[in-house]
């Protein structure tokens, strides 16, 4: 067994399979619909995504809460140090959540209450399976027997090759987070108009490009792994989609066809980041030369 354990938070979107194939432990970030507070865990205890973005099709809107400092020392405590373990934390983005910051406290104040244990946060600047899938690759390193210390570093090395791509098929969701303007959204929507969008090297959601229908938006996806990716054929490759799995299927098969690409990971995106995206969200993950 390793002697340190890696915690991320729900925004990562890993299958459950994987999260306890790899050993992880993921704190659950809270959403609030129809006025209660849900938490999204990796095995959808309490409200799985269909029912989640069935919800929002009927018009009822998410917010989500942040965690907390206490939330965050307490997750890090049960989960490594009170069994004697040291732990390696990998957060959502702070350009995109103060999660990241409530996880940097909490070591910082745990640290003086455990002296002898390592507590080592990487503020990721991922999220959604970007996140999921440098959690994936630490995990992969630490199975491989390497320490806490170098798996922190290959992530803080290797985060800002992690590519995020992604479209939406609905701009209200997008102008609601303040992401598009009001007129942007009447318009491009009226036009078939979809956003093609990454997350760029501090962790912030920027629109980059626009493609006028859905197919061509989700092929503009596929054409940055021939743009960025580095040896795209050897990599495990990740797809995110909220309520859209054909999209998401079409997107997987032409990295296949093009690229050789032999294993995706494909997953629904959860509550909390679904809360801004809505439904119709497609999202590719892989490792590039940059982002």
């Amino acid at each position: 067994m390793s002697d340190y354990i890696i915690i991320t938070d729900s925004s990562c979107d890993l299958p459950d399979s994987m999260v306890r194939e790899l050993e992880l432990e993921v704190l659950p970030l809270a959403f609030i619909m129809d006025g209660k507070t849900y938490r999204n865990w990796p095995d959808n205890r309490d409200m799985s995504p269909d029912t989640f973005y069935n919800k929002e099709k009927e018009g009822l809107m998410a917010t989500t809460n942040a965690v907390n400092v206490e939330e965050a020392a307490q997750a890090i405590k049960e989960a490594a140090l009170q069994q004697g373990k040291d732990a390696l934390v990998l957060a959502f983005s702070s350009g995109l959540s103060s999660t990241c910051g409530a996880f940097q406290i909490a070591a910082q104040e745990l640290a003086e209450q455990f002296p002898d244990r390592k507590i080592c946060v990487v503020d990721t600047l991922c999220a959604s399976l970007g996140q999921g899938m440098l959690v994936y690759q630490a995990a992969r390193l630490r199975q491989q027997g390497k320490s806490l210390e170098e798996v922190r570093d290959w992530a803080e090395q290797n985060k800002l090759r992690q590519c995020h791509w992604f479209t939406v098929n609905d701009l209200f969701f997008l102008k609601k987070g303040g992401r598009v303007s009001a007129a942007t959204a009447v318009v491009g929507t009226m036009l078939q108009i979809k956003p093609v969008l990454h997350v760029d090297d501090e962790g912030h959601l920027i629109s980059v490009a626009k493609a006028r229908g859905r197919k061509a938006s989700l092929t503009a996806l596929v054409d940055k792994v021939g743009e960025l990716a580095e040896d795209p054929a050897s990599q495990t490759m990740f797809i995110s989609n909220s309520d859209c799995l054909e999209d998401a299927q079409f997107v997987a098969d032409e990295v296949k066809k093009r690229y050789g690409v032999k294993e995706i990971i494909i997953n629904s995106i959860g509550p909390v980041i679904g809360a801004h995206t809505g439904p119709g969200c497609v999202a590719l993950f892989f490792m590039g030369k940059h982002r």
